[in-house]
Parts: structure tokens; C-alpha cells; sequence
């Protein structure tokens, strides 16, 4: 017995009601979520590019450094490393409310927060931050 093609219609003649949890909505995009977004993918990053000095290393997001460690400089710290529990902690606030970029725009506070990332890390294993990136920023 072949199948019964499907109607459009209900077994009452309406149409087909939407659906209970409505229409598909994009995700809610917030300051938070896109900080959290860009710096994971360039915490991804430079941990592929140096599997062996970094590749265990746990990168964290904090909102602001603890006050201990505001206290001890002179700037808001945009990020600490702890070298004994192979950690790095970079912050979200300083990075957002304080940026040092000369314009203000997505592509700037996005490098603001990947530099961050990056000279965190160059931090922790002794680099210089262009070496551990090298190729991130260059046009091709």
C-alpha cells in the first residue's frame, strides 16, 4: 500500500499553525558573549600554533581583576598569569571600557582583546606577543 502524501492543511481545513516556541530567533549577542567569543578563539589559536608550551594551559574571562591585584599597578590590569597553575585570566571590563585603541570600532576592540589574549600568553612561556602570534593581523 503506498504512502499517504501529507496535506498542508489540518484534518479541520485550516492552515498549519506555527510553531508553539515561535519563529527561529538569532542567538542574543551581548558584550559579553562577543568578548567571551573573541578571546576563546584567540586563546584556540595560539594554543594550536604552540601545542607544546601551551596546549595545556586554561585560559579563563573574568569581569575585573581581583582588588589585590588592581591595587599592586597603576592601570587596571587587562590580564594575569599564574605560571604554577598553568593559568591566564584576561579581563572584560578593562578591556572594554578601557580600551587603548585609537578608534573605536569593532575591528579595534576586537585586536585589543586578541592582544591581550596574546600577550598574556607571550607572558607565561617567555616570548615576545609578535612571536607567539606572528601571522594573526597580516593582509594577504
Amino acid at each position: 500500500m503506498p504512502g499517504r502524501s501529507r496535506s498542508h492543511r489540518s484534518r479541520h481545513g485550516r492552515e498549519l499553525r506555527s510553531s508553539v516556541a515561535g519563529p527561529a530567533l538569532p542567538y542574543l549577542s551581548s558584550r559579553e558573549t562577543r568578548f567571551e567569543d573573541i578571546a576563546a578563539d584567540a586563546a584556540d589559536y595560539v594554543q594550536a600554533l604552540w601545542p607544546d608550551e601551551l596546549g595545556d594551559v586554561v585560559f579563563r574571562w573574568a569581569d575585573m581583576p581581583p582588588a589585590a591585584l588592581a591595587d599592586r599597578v597603576d592601570e587596571v590590569p587587562e590580564w594575569s598569569v599564574d605560571p604554577h597553575a598553568r593559568t591566564v585570566t584576561v579581563f572584560r571590563l578593562p578591556l572594554q571600557r578601557l580600551p587603548r585603541v585609537h578608534m573605536e570600532d569593532a575591528w579595534h576592540r576586537q585586536i585589543a582583546i586578541e592582544g591581550a589574549v596574546f600577550r598574556a600568553a607571550a607572558e607565561l612561556v617567555g616570548r615576545d606577543p609578535w612571536e607567539v602570534a606572528p601571522d594573526r593581523w597580516r593582509q594577504h
